[in-house]
């Protein structure tokens, strides 16, 4: 039988076990995938602790991988046994087998490796709509990046300059805040030793940003905010660092009229049509060079302990891929 990580009770990273499960034959509208790469997110931890709930226990964690198309079942027109395909929004991945709904699987091409794909798609696809429909980014704008050098900011970097937008990044050391510079990030800001609040006025001449995207969440929330212009617009997509505390809506006037919005990948992806839409445009960032993906650690799908200590410990950069 194929094995999965399992967690029956949410918790530390030790509550994740390798286990053999049965996986099912694909029902109408589904495909069953033999994977060859997972990708690592902080989504995962959430489901881990139990701060997402899951819909069943036990359950196994992980939103994105690349497999092979083992089985279809019946009305899958566009995919077919033997195809290579990847996903990015459904949960279930850290399996080496599994069945999957078709409609959220693109196929790939051929120079998209399959460690490339795994770790593209969740963070890519998050960094499609942020930059593209949460708030659109457009030429010659500064913009706010929490926790650049992570696998979505290195990838919101490449994609706001392609735009022709000025990425200001915060980062946790030297180290970091050259990786950013070095995939597109104008101006990094060591947010342990400089006041990125003053260091953001400086670099805007005291107008402040239109647009700020925080997946940092409750230690960068409220001091974000005073980053943005009037009428500038807050983008809490994450809580890396905690749940965001409970928000006086009328500090938002005070601070000039300001929007905050909440978004998740699963709104912006939630049809078939918009998963298309929001994957191929993240193929074709590849395809063109206006993307790399870094790979910079892979572990063993059976070790995924071990990433999730690396990962809630900020010892990673770029992306992590687990391998079945």
């Amino acid at each position: 039988m194929p094995h999965a990580i399992q967690i029956h009770e949410p918790g530390g990273p030790e509550v994740m076990k390798w286990e053999e499960v049965a996986v099912p034959e694909p029902g109408d509208g589904e495909v069953r995938l033999r994977q060859s790469a997972v990708g690592l997110n902080y989504i995962d931890v959430y489901f881990r602790t139990g701060m997402y709930p899951a819909p069943s226990k036990p359950f196994t964690p992980g939103m994105e991988g690349v497999g092979v198309v083992e089985a279809v079942g019946s009305g899958v027109k566009h995919v077919s046994v033997g195809d290579r395909v990847a996903y990015g929004r459904n949960l279930g991945g850290y399996a080496e087998v599994r069945t999957i709904d078709a409609g959220f699987v693109i196929g790939l091409p051929d120079d998209i490796s399959d460690e490339t794909a795994a770790a593209m798609m969740l963070q890519g696809m998050t960094t499609e709509y942020l930059a593209e429909r949460c708030f659109p980014v457009r030429k010659g704008q500064q913009v706010l990046f929490h926790a650049a050098a992570g696998g979505v900011g290195l990838m919101f970097c490449q994609w706001a300059s392609a735009l022709g937008a000025e990425v200001i990044g915060t980062v946790g050391n030297a180290e970091k805040a050259k990786l950013a510079q070095a995939h597109g990030c104008a101006h990094t800001i060591l947010y342990k030793d400089e006041d990125f609040v003053a260091k953001v006025k400086e670099l805007t001449g005291g107008k402040g940003v239109p647009v700020v995207y925080d997946g940092v969440g409750k230690d960068t929330f409220m001091k974000s905010l005073d980053c943005l212009s009037p009428r500038g617009t807050m983008v809490s997509f994450g809580n890396a660092s905690g749940k965001v505390e409970p928000l006086d809506i009328g500090i938002l006037s005070g601070k000039g009229s300001l929007y905050v919005t909440r978004p998740t990948l699963m709104t912006y992806t939630a049809t078939p049509e918009d998963f298309r839409h929001s994957a191929g445009r993240v193929i074709e960032m590849v395809l063109e060079g206006k993307l790399k993906v870094e790979v910079n650690q892979t572990f063993p799908l059976k070790d995924a302990a071990k990433a999730h200590i690396a990962l809630e410990g900020r010892q990673t950069t770029g992306s992590t891929v687990l391998l079945p």
